[in-house]
């Protein structure tokens, strides 16, 4: 597994105007697939006279899946370079569509690919991308006399806590950077006077 991605802060819109043509470039993270078909539907839908919308998207943190389309425009003058720059950029599990309100100038193929990835590079500036590490999931379970001051603990020490269920016991789930998790076992057994159970299980990605 990568040890970290970046992907697409939050769902947003930003436009640009060159030689008359309108381009919005819609950008947003997504998890799956589906996700991303999803919006590029979606965006279909809410601009259904603009004369394209053009996509790209990579799903997994290995950039394993990939597509893009031209919806109509040359070939490989708008998916292609969108698709380029969000892996330039390293952006994985991200969407992007760019549509296109054509203003009766034509642009040329050099001027379509540069307009289509610079509308996807200016709205990867505007909105931000965050990274995510790999983290090993980990549960702590403690009994309920302890669990109020351990929980406050690990968000003091910038612990990630995903989960808290309430049973019997307490069970508090994390994230912990693997190499840490060593350092953890000796830390959580000095604040809880070794009561706490730690079991150790899949790897997640969070934010850093």
């Amino acid at each position: 597994m990568q040890e970290q991605y970046r992907t697409v802060a939050r769902e947003g819109v930003h436009e640009i105007e060159i030689n008359k043509s309108r381009f919005l470039c819609t950008l947003a993270p997504a998890a799956t697939e589906r996700e991303a078909q999803d919006l590029i539907q979606r965006i279909r839908k809410e601009h259904p006279t603009a004369s394209h919308n053009c996509w790209a998207y990579v799903i997994g943190a290995d950039a394993g899946l990939q597509k893009a389309s031209d919806d109509g425009e040359p070939g490989g003058t708008a998916g292609v370079p969108m698709l380029q720059m969000l892996l330039r950029r390293e952006v994985r599990y991200a969407v992007a569509v760019v549509t296109r309100y054509y203003g009766g100038v034509k642009l040329g193929a050099g001027g379509l690919i540069r307009a289509y990835g610079g509308a996807v590079g200016e709205a990867l500036d505007t909105l931000g991308t965050i990274t995510r590490r790999r983290f090993r999931l980990a549960t702590v379970t403690v009994d309920h006399q302890r669990a109020g001051k351990l929980e406050n603990d690990l968000r003091a020490t910038g612990r990630e806590v995903r989960d808290v269920r309430y049973t019997n016991e307490v069970a508090i789930e994390v994230g912990l950077p693997e190499a840490e998790v060593d350092a953890f076992r000796s830390w959580l057994a000095d604040s809880t006077s070794g009561t706490a159970v730690l079991e150790l299980g899949g790897e997640a990605y969070g934010t850093v």
